[in-house]
């Protein structure tokens, strides 16, 4: 059975009263256990009371994925289940013996990239290889979403990470949402030049001030929402680049993934499954309310067509749980990692994953 508590979100949904609902077990025998993630549409029914996790008393925390981070990677993880940025947990698994905890098969956050590419306008830039011998700031240089975009840029492009300058802001424009920067996210590599831009700046300001050329951004730079002129897209269409690479590589960039404590998945075998298969009922209530009634929600004036769109190209279960939709995309961001000189070794499913959710497969 489940109880929920809202700690701590920068979203202004976690405020509405509708969320803000506490149901209280009545199994004596349930588990209690406290899981964070963020709040997402895919989420939404877990902490809603909609989806329980069958045999457990949980503790629902909505929180921001730097602080979860730091809380897991520093030793303090006290959440028997939390969301962690997939490449962050690689580099604390490869490089510092980080065994507190294991991966689960259900991918929380997904992003394509070639839209987090941002550029100073008249700086000559109109294709990924004019940013050769560019300086290019970053808030996070071993993020999961910089690692991501360096390792499409080399693979698509030819555009190695040694021949660029990168500057790294102090500050990070889109922190509010992100949280704190954990150290795994700040690590650099030998063979690359690395400067810290001006002290107060964040990124979009050092574009602004001609500090840098370019912006590789998990998120979107202040100045862009903003609507300064001064700053584009690489690619103004990144829809379209995003679907072609897509259908050329059937890789859909995973962020985050949920983790399980090692100890506690071992005291309690049966717990990993409940949460996989809570998870997946949860985002199956979210597919149904997008079909149903998100098209009124939504302010997207062409928000159904988009849906269509997306399941026409990525099948209906377009966002999938489970290791063998996956595959293909947890080893490539594996490749990228020690390619670029970041996880020691190329990590593998196997050593990563808590091993008994290997077979997980939702009931789709």
């Amino acid at each position: 059975m489940i109880r929920r508590a809202f700690l701590r979100s920068g979203a202004a949904l976690l405020a509405s009263p509708a969320f803000l609902r506490t149901t209280r077990a009545t199994a004596q025998t349930a588990l209690p256990i406290t899981v964070s993630s963020y709040l997402l549409d895919r989420t939404e029914a877990l902490f809603d009371g909609r989806v329980e996790i069958e045999g457990t008393q949980a503790t629902l925390v909505a929180d921001a994925i730097g602080d979860m981070n730091t809380a897991a990677f520093s030793g303090n993880g006290t959440r028997e289940i939390t969301e962690l940025g997939l490449h962050p947990f690689m580099l604390a698994h490869a490089n510092e013996g980080f065994r507190d905890y294991a991966l689960l098969p259900i991918p929380l956050l997904r992003q394509f990239r070639h839209k987090s590419v941002f550029v100073r306008a008249g700086a000559g830039i109109e294709k990924p290889e004019d940013l050769r011998g560019r300086r290019i700031g970053t808030p996070g240089y071993s993020s999961t979403s910089l690692t991501w975009i360096r390792g499409i840029f080399e693979d698509e492009y030819g555009l190695k990470p040694s021949e660029i300058e990168w500057v790294q802001s102090v500050k990070d424009s889109s922190a509010g949402e992100a949280g704190n920067i954990s150290a795994q996210e700040q690590r650099l590599t030998e063979g690359i030049s690395v400067t810290t831009g001006t002290p107060g700046l964040d990124e979009s300001e050092l574009l602004l001030e001609g500090e840098v050329d370019a912006l590789f951004h998990a998120g979107t730079p202040a100045a862009f929402i903003a609507g300064d002129a001064r700053i584009e897209r690489l690619f103004p269409d990144f829809r379209a680049v995003e679907r072609d690479w897509f259908e050329r590589t059937g890789i859909f960039p995973i962020m985050h993934v949920l983790a399980i404590r090692r100890d506690v998945a071992a005291e309690h075998p049966w717990l990993a499954r409940a949460v996989f298969d809570a998870y997946s009922r949860s985002k199956m209530l979210a597919y149904e309310t997008k079909d149903r009634w998100t098209w009124a929600t939504d302010m997207l004036p062409w928000y159904s067509q988009e849906l269509e769109d997306t399941r026409a190209l990525m099948g209906r279960n377009f966002y999938p749980y489970g290791i063998e939709p996956n595959r293909k995309t947890l080893e490539t961001l594996f490749r990228y990692s020690h390619n670029q000189g970041l996880a020691r070794s190329v990590l593998t499913i196997e050593e990563t994953f808590l091993p008994e959710s290997l077979g997980f497969a939702e009931n789709v």
